[in-house]
């Protein structure tokens, strides 16, 4: 019989029946107790005392287990990206379980470090046995999964032919398709890209959307996309849950009389027990509000269904309001493309009848702005046009009033006005018809624009300044989202109408054509005379700027006409005193940039309707007495009137709440600041100081300090520091040629402004600074205190040494700056070193532009810096400057480097007037 013994095992258990550390006995055959003992202490050991090895062959493993993987997913994704092919279910299981252990992976190397110090008498033994060893069979176990998972990865096929889509293909002309190529092939990825659940597609109307979505329809039938079943539906203004259930179920197979007679909740029921077993495409074409997918039965696509939604509107609130944050612009044709749209409709032949009626045609095509429906509606009309007459009348009638010619107020403009009629408020329509004052192409300043509106009664004037301002910008927010008026892409400041939406506003305004004489816009036609009106008495607006009227005479009785627009007539010298006396309702007069005008007659006294009156830009030297007299007069501008001497008397205009006089020759002064304090209903005085002493006076005035907006310092000659107020409600300083040596804040000193909130004190409504020529200036450290700044420019400024002064500014407390500058532009600063001695966020920069700054050897960015980097341009101009910039750290210089953009010598810096 076998001997047996007992011993005892103290301190050190490294075998998993034994993971307790302590006194334990075992009783073991004297012939095996060796053999399994040595075995045990063998393998549990190897846990730790080759832990430091094993984990250095799991992280080599996971390496090439990774790389194996990314081979594998770019291969499936490129086979998948035609839509012609779907990954095999084992592919996709085993990337899934290489997602898995690479997380476990992720979470065992996160105590990596900690194991690592556990270990003790040069790795062999551990402080902390059971530790070590659980730690240590779980890096043995991985690796030995992970080198499986690895072997397994091997593929020769990672796809297979997907089954193409049950699609109703539906038939589109080839003429059509003209111009869409790029965008066509931008859509189809955005919604085959995977996480992309919805694609919005906005834009105005007739630019093309629901040919777009068509095409994308139609591809489906082409391509084995992996989807069972793409479903289309014209949603229209008003989303019938009904209806659209209805065109779903047919699709589906659900109809019948027994369909027809369940209530929307059932049908829901039905449409979602279907699409559930499915993997769908829903096409909404020409939705005006968000469609309610749970009412229509419609599962909400995501990762897991793989479904997808696209949908074309107007409105790119309704883009937003279906979960669709970033949606795909349809913007009209490039001028190319619609000529190459314009010549299929018309016509080879008829382009050709006669030698002057290709370069006709293209005057008749550049009406349409690129429009697609307006090429495509003028175009087919133009194609029987054989006689070059015919096509000269085309070019007149589409300049002169475009609502007159053949079919577009039954083809184009009714199909415009939806999006007019989708507007919902009556405010809303009105501010967009106001639009159509302005010529074709007209770039209109937003606040301008607003103030007109305040005037016309169409703001709530009774509101304060910033709520009238905040529904204003509302409004054009609206009308830019409804797709009606166009902001440009880079200045977002003025807004246009397109030229064809534009004749669609004018041919509403006249009730669809009918009353054309309420509105006459012959704007920037080349008038030489106003035209003759047949009934004055109807007319209530009328816009004749741009044009070469040189006199306005005649007593035509206009009872009703509350808007005249007669800007920018340089030739216009002489309006008679008769004419005023004939417009007592008029509410807006713009006279602004008629540089001939030197006087106006005394009967302006009988506008006692006037609220708004521009004389911006005309050589007045004195304002007529009978000024005094328009007792309801709320905004007066008299900007760049260069000879204007004297505006004595305005303190009669006792319901004036908006003054600006910015670059006209008055002086400021103590009778007119007196004046000016008379105004007691002043809320805005935008205006230009032109010496110290004007300066000194007007900063001692602070019921006007409280009323700048625009200050322009320009030729101040004193040397000394400039020191300024707090000015609340200050938007804008332009500071030229002026000798100050330093710009401190009033009231706030070294000691006590840290202590004091930069957003409450000091500019905070401050966005715009640009300052030239100031060579007594070396900082600029008082921007500190406009905590809002979007827009800074500093030019030829020979002293400029630092932006901020890091020796004055490190007396403060904490203050960032530049939290929300958007443009940064430095020219000709011969002495500028830095802009801030650290590295600062910049969230919202999307400009730098530096030219002639050669000690500027480096800008406040780091690797870490807040913002959008793909978003930003650093524009240079000289490449030894470029090639000099110096970066904190490789990580910076890569981070930036791709954001540098060369301008040449052409570029010509643009200087705010």
């Amino acid at each position: 019989m076998p001997r047996m013994f007992s011993f005892a095992l103290f301190s050190l258990s490294f075998s998993p029946s034994l993971e307790m550390a302590g006194c334990f006995s075992v009783s073991f055959s004297c012939d095996k107790v060796v053999d399994q003992v040595s075995q045990s202490l063998c393998l549990s050991g190897s846990y730790i005392h080759k832990l430091a090895k094993n984990l250095a062959s799991l992280e080599k493993a996971m390496g090439l287990l990774k790389a194996k993987r990314d081979d594998v997913e770019g291969r499936v994704k490129r086979e998948e990206f035609t839509g012609r092919k779907k990954r095999l279910s084992q592919v996709q299981v085993w990337l899934t379980n290489v997602l898995t252990i690479e997380n476990e992976f992720s979470d065992l190397l996160g105590t990596k470090d900690v194991e690592i110090q556990r270990l003790c008498l040069f790795g062999s033994c551990s402080k902390n046995v059971k530790k070590s060893y659980l730690y240590g069979k779980r890096v043995v176990l991985m690796l030995i999964e992970v080198d499986s998972l690895s072997s397994q990865g091997v593929f020769n096929e990672v796809t297979v032919a997907a089954p193409v889509a049950e699609v109703e293909d539906m038939p589109i002309q080839q003429h059509t398709i003209v111009g869409q190529e790029t965008i066509l092939e931008r859509v189809w990825n955005r919604l085959m890209e995977e996480g992309v659940e919805i694609v919005g597609l906005y834009g105005m109307g007739g630019v093309g959307k629901t040919i777009l979505l068509t095409q994308i329809n139609n591809i489906f039938s082409e391509k084995c996309s992996g989807f069972g079943i793409v479903l289309w539906v014209v949603v229209s203004r008003i989303p019938e849950i009904h209806r659209i259930q209805g065109d779903i179920g047919k699709r589906l197979g659900l109809g019948g009389k027994e369909w027809d007679d369940k209530n929307d909740y059932q049908r829901a029921h039905d449409i979602r027990s279907v699409l559930q077993k499915q993997k769908f495409v829903l096409l909404l074409d020409d939705i005006w509000e968000k469609v309610n997918l749970e009412a229509l039965g419609v599962p909400q696509p995501n990762l897991q269904n793989g479904c997808k939604i696209a949908f074309t509107t107007r409105s790119r609130d309704v883009c937003v309001r279906m979960g669709v944050h970033d949606p795909m612009e349809l913007s009209c044709l490039e001028p190319d493309k619609a000529w190459e749209l314009f010549q299929m409709k018309v016509g080879e032949n008829t382009l050709k009848g006669h030698p002057d009626i290709s370069e006709l045609a293209r005057k008749v095509a550049g009406k349409c702005c690129g429009l697609p429906l307006a090429l495509s509606v003028i175009g087919e009309t133009m194609a029987c046009k054989r006689m070059v007459q015919e096509w000269h009348n085309a070019v007149d009638v589409l300049s002169s009033n475009a609502a007159e010619f053949y079919d577009m107020e039954v083809q184009i403009l009714p199909i415009l006005k939806f999006s007019y009629d989708n507007l919902n408020k009556e405010q809303v329509q009105s501010c967009f018809l106001y639009c159509s004052l302005f010529p074709e192409d007209h770039r209109i300043e937003k606040e301008r624009l607003i103030d007109y509106w305040i005037c016309e009664g169409l703001i709530d004037e009774n509101e304060s300044r910033e709520r009238e301002l905040s529904q204003g910008y509302e409004i054009i927010g609206i009308l830019v989202r409804a797709c009606l008026l166009l902001e440009e892409a880079i200045n977002k400041e003025p807004v246009k109408m397109h030229d064809v939406v534009r004749e669609m506003a004018l041919w509403i305004a006249s009730d669809l054509g009918k009353h054309k004489e309420r509105w006459v816009v012959q704007a920037g036609v080349g008038l030489r005379e106003v035209p003759k009106v047949k009934n004055w008495n109807s007319m209530r607006r009328m816009s004749l700027m741009e044009n070469g009227i040189e006199s306005i005479t005649g007593s035509p009785e206009c009872l009703e006409l509350t808007t005249l627009f007669l800007q920018k007539n340089d030739s216009l010298l002489h309006i008679s005193d008769e004419f005023f006396r004939c417009i007592p309702m008029l509410v807006v007069l713009d006279l602004s940039g008629n540089s001939s005008l030197r006087k106006l007659p005394n009967e302006i006294s009988k506008l006692v309707s006037l609220r708004y009156l521009d004389l911006s830009w005309t050589c007045m030297k004195w304002l007529p007495d009978g000024l005094q007299e328009l007792k309801k007069l709320r905004y007066l501008r008299l900007d760049y009137m260069k000879k204007l001497k004297s505006i004595s008397g305005v303190s009669n205009l006792s319901s004036l709440r908006k003054l600006q006089l910015i670059q006209s020759k008055t002086s400021l002064e103590m009778s007119l600041l007196e004046e000016l304090q008379l105004l007691e209903q002043l809320e805005v005085l935008n205006i230009s100081i032109k010496s110290s002493l004007d300066a000194e006076k007007l900063i001692h005035a602070p019921r006007l300090v409280k009323c700048l907006q625009i200050v322009v310092l320009r030729g101040l000659q004193s040397s000394g520091v400039l020191t300024l107020p707090d000015m609340d409600n200050l938007r804008k300083v332009i500071i030229r040629k002026c000798e100050m040596c330093e710009i401190k804040i009033e009231r706030i000193n070294v000691s006590l402004s840290w202590n004091r909130i930069p957003t409450t004190h000091g500019f905070p409504n401050l966005s715009t600074v640009h300052i030239r020529s100031c060579d007594g200036l070396k900082d600029l450290t008082w921007l500190l205190f406009a905590p809002n700044l979007t827009s800074l420019e500093v030019l030829d400024s020979k002293l400029v040494e630092e932006i901020i002064s890091q020796e004055k500014a490190t007396t403060m407390s904490v203050i960032i700056p530049f939290q929300k500058l958007e443009s940064l532009r430095l020219h000709n600063l011969p002495m500028l070193r830095n802009i801030y001695w650290l590295p600062l966020p910049f969230q919202c920069l999307k400009t730098i532009h530096i030219t002639k700054c050669p000690e500027l050897r480096k800008l406040p960015l780091d690797s870490k810096s807040d913002m959008t980097v793909e978003e930003l341009v650093i524009k240079y101009q000289e490449e030894e400057w470029y090639e000099r910039v110096e970066w904190d750290d490789e990580g910076t210089r890569l981070r930036f480097l791709p954001s540098f953009k060369f301008f040449g010598p052409e570029w010509q810096v643009m200087y705010v007037r």
